[in-house]
């Protein structure tokens, strides 16, 4: 389980995160809505102790991410597609990888077949796609089997078949009791992917009809709402920009 407990993150006397609360249940996979710019990925890094919070905790399994065992066989985490070295290849990339968390090189190979990246494997990384970058960052993610996966929007770059793969891989991956957290800024995507939400809401909370009517409200002050087909919505506390 993730939990974010009145996460805030301040930069140039802004607040980027601004006193978030929600948590992120196991065995489903959870949306993480709201535009361009909403603080998504600055409230990704927190849970990864990549940034500090200036108040507040977030912790994966009840322990912060630096005070976990095995950080790489805990969690899985895709924020950015393109931070490969330019000149190594994915294999040598997932090899280096495994090697630092004493995973074996058999690992490699599984991910490399999960993700479709067998027959470019030892291709240089700088030359690949986006989408193929994106697919080389969830066999990173994966590498270490992890129970928790934070996803930042994963489907970037992706073409239509891609995008279904990844949605797939998703609902599979939650099946089997993992906890999936994946950012993303449109609507639809969310509609068919996630099976619960947490929306960054912005002022009082107001029941709406649709995901549509839900970002033309989260884009002016938003907040709770109902989604045909989808499970109800888990709504962050507090605020993020």
């Amino acid at each position: 389980m993730i939990e974010a407990r009145d996460l805030t993150k301040i930069y140039a006397g802004k607040a980027a995160v601004d006193h978030l609360t929600f948590t992120v249940e196991p065995g489903q996979v959870t949306g993480f809505l709201g535009p361009n710019g909403a603080g998504k990925s600055t409230t990704m890094r927190l849970i990864l102790g990549l940034d500090r919070p200036q108040s507040g905790i977030a912790l994966i399994n009840g322990r912060r991410y630096r005070d976990l065992k095995d950080p790489l066989r805990t969690v899985g985490a895709l924020l950015e597609a393109k931070t490969v070295h330019p000149g190594r290849s994915a294999r040598n990339h997932l090899l280096f990888l495994a090697q630092t968390q004493g995973l074996p090189a058999r690992r490699v190979e599984e991910v490399l077949a999960l993700v479709g990246l067998q027959d470019v494997a030892d291709k240089r990384a700088g030359g690949f796609s986006l989408g193929m970058s994106q697919r080389l960052g969830v066999a990173v993610a994966m590498l270490g089997d992890p129970e928790v996966l934070l996803l930042d929007e994963p489907v970037n770059g992706l073409d239509p078949e891609g995008v279904l793969w990844i949605r797939n891989l998703m609902k599979q991956l939650a099946a089997e009791g993992r906890t999936i957290l994946v950012s993303r800024h449109l609507m639809n995507e969310m509609a068919v992917t996630a099976d619960h939400l947490i929306v960054i809401v912005l002022h009082e909370l107001t029941p709406l009809a649709s995901l549509e009517g839900a970002f033309m409200e989260l884009t002016s002050g938003s907040g709770e709402f109902g989604v045909p087909g989808l499970d109800p919505v888990k709504t962050g506390e507090g605020r993020a920009r």
